[in-house]
C-alpha cells in the first residue's frame, strides 16, 4: 500500500481527471433558448442571447443563499462544506444528474469545474491549440456528440439549480514537456481564453441550432478553477488576477485551517484529512483515496470494494467532523464523475453528503452550509480582515481558546488592512 499523503498523492494521483459521466436530465429546467422566452410559469425573464447564442443572460442566478453578513463578536462561524467536480462531462454513467438530484434534495450547492473540451466535437479538435502540445492534442478524451448534448443539459440544469460553473481548463496535460506545470502566465491566458471560447461558442462549433442556450454569461460566471493534477498554480495566479478571478482551488496538500489569499486570490486547496487505519493523512479527493487503496488501479478485485467504500466514507466524515467540532475551517472535497472500483467513491460521497445533511438538520439549518466555492468566497469577502486573521490562528483539530463566545470578541478592532 502506497503511503501517499496529501502532497505525494496530489502529484501521483490526479491524472485521473477523466471524462464525466451520467445520463441526461429530463430537461425540465431548460428555460430559454436562443432568444426564446422562458416557459410559462418559470418565473425567469426571457433569455437574451450572447454572441452566437451559445450562452445567454437570464437574470440573477436562482436558488442562491441570502447575502452574507460579517460575523458578530462572539459568534460561532458556520461550518462551510464545498463539494466540487473536476471535468463535469457526461459519458452516460448517470452521475451528473445523480448528484444534482442529491444536491436538490439536501439544499446543497456545489462547484462544477467544466473542461472546455467537453463542449468541443472531436471533428473540430484542431480548433484547440494547447500550449507546448500539438494542435488538437488532449490527455483526456473528446466526448461523442450525444454526450456533449447531455453535458450541455446537465450544465444548464446545474446553473439553474444554483450551482457554480468553474473551469478545469482543457487538455489535462500532467506529464512530459507539455505539462501544465511548466506553462507561463501567457500560456495559461491562452488556455483560459480557449476554455471560455469552447463554452461561449459551442453552437458555432457544433452547428446545433435546436438546443437551448446555456443560461449564463460565462465571462461573468467564471471566477475560479482547478488546474489539472493540481499543477501550475504559481504561474496561473498572475493571469487569474488579471482576469478578475476571485479564488483558485489548485493547491495540493492544504491543511484544515482557515484560508488566506495568495497573490491577491483566495487560495482554497484540497485538504489533508484522516485516513482510517493509517498514520498518514490523505488528500480530500476521490482519486487520491483510490491511489492509496488500489495503487492507482481503477478496477481492483471486487472483494475489496465494501471495505474500501467504508474507509473512503469514514475518511471524509472524519475530515468534516474534525473541522466541525474544532476550528470550523471550511471542508473541501474534490471528485470526478467516474465509476472507479465499482463506483465506491461516488457511493462514499453520497453517504457523506447525507451524513452532513443530517448534522445540518440537527443544528437548525444555518450551522452547516453546503455551498459552492463562489458562495464561500462571497462570505469571505464580507468578513473583517481582523476576524479572518484570528480564525487562521486556530490550528488543525484545535478549539479556540475560551470557546467561540469569547474568541472572536477578542479580535482586534478594524484597521482597514486587506485580508
Amino acid at each position: 500500500m502506497l503511503g501517499l499523503g496529501a502532497g505525494a498523492a496530489a502529484a501521483a494521483g490526479l491524472a485521473g481527471c477523466g471524462t464525466g459521466s451520467h445520463t441526461s436530465s429530463d430537461g425540465s429546467h431548460q428555460a430559454g433558448g436562443s432568444g426564446e422566452p422562458s416557459p410559462s410559469g418559470s418565473g425567469r425573464p426571457p433569455a437574451k442571447p450572447i454572441g452566437d447564442g451559445s450562452t445567454s443572460y437570464t437574470g440573477k442566478q436562482p436558488h442562491q443563499p441570502d447575502a452574507p453578513v460579517p460575523l458578530e463578536p462572539g459568534e460561532t462561524p458556520p461550518q462551510f462544506v464545498v463539494f466540487s467536480w473536476d471535468g463535469a462531462g457526461e459519458v452516460g454513467n448517470g452521475l451528473f444528474p445523480r448528484f444534482l438530484d442529491l444536491g436538490k434534495e439536501h439544499g446543497a450547492h456545489m462547484t462544477f469545474f467544466l473542461s472546455g473540451l467537453y463542449l468541443l466535437p472531436e471533428s473540430k479538435k484542431r480548433l484547440y491549440d494547447p500550449p507546448n502540445n500539438p494542435r488538437g492534442a488532449s490527455d483526456i478524451g473528446y466526448l461523442t456528440d450525444a454526450h456533449i448534448k447531455d453535458t450541455l443539459k446537465n450544465v444548464h440544469r446545474a446553473w439553474l439549480d444554483g450551482h457554480e460553473i468553474g473551469t478545469h481548463f482543457n487538455g489535462h496535460f500532467c506529464g512530459g514537456t507539455g505539462t501544465v506545470g511548466n506553462w507561463t502566465p501567457a500560456q495559461w491566458r491562452s488556455e483560459i481564453d480557449q476554455a471560455k471560447s469552447f463554452v461561449k461558442e459551442w453552437r458555432t462549433n457544433t452547428g446545433w441550432t435546436d438546443l437551448p442556450s446555456l443560461p449564463f454569461d460565462y465571462d461573468k460566471e467564471l471566477v475560479g478553477g482547478r488546474t489539472p493534477c493540481l499543477l501550475g498554480q504559481d504561474n496561473l495566479l498572475a493571469t487569474a488576477r488579471e482576469l478578475g478571478w476571485r479564488y483558485d482551488a489548485s493547491s495540493p496538500g492544504g491543511r484544515q485551517v482557515w484560508p488566506a489569499k495568495k497573490d491577491g486570490i483566495w487560495d482554497l486547496p484540497l485538504q489533508q484529512i484522516p485516513f482510517p487505519g493509517h498514520s498518514f493523512e490523505v488528500l480530500s479527493m476521490d482519486y487520491n483515496i483510490l491511489a492509496n487503496q488500489s495503487v492507482n488501479s481503477t478496477k481492483a478485485p471486487a472483494h475489496h470494494y465494501p471495505g474500501w467504500r467504508e474507509q473512503a466514507t469514514n475518511a471524509y466524515i472524519s475530515g468534516f467532523k474534525r473541522a466541525y467540532e474544532t476550528n470550523r475551517a471550511p471542508f473541501f472535497v474534490g471528485n470526478h464523475f467516474e465509476e472507479w472500483n465499482g463506483g465506491i467513491y461516488m457511493d462514499a460521497v453520497e453517504n457523506v453528503i447525507q451524513h452532513i445533511a443530517r448534522e445540518k438538520e440537527k443544528g437548525g439549518g444555518q450551522d452547516i452550509r453546503l455551498v459552492s466555492f463562489r458562495q464561500f468566497t462571497d462570505w469571505l469577502d464580507v468578513q473583517r480582515p481582523e476576524v479572518l486573521a484570528r480564525l487562521r490562528t486556530v490550528e488543525v483539530g484545535q478549539r479556540p481558546a475560551g470557546g467561540w463566545s469569547t474568541f472572536l470578541k477578542e479580535a482586534p478592532t478594524p484597521s482597514g488592512n486587506a485580508a
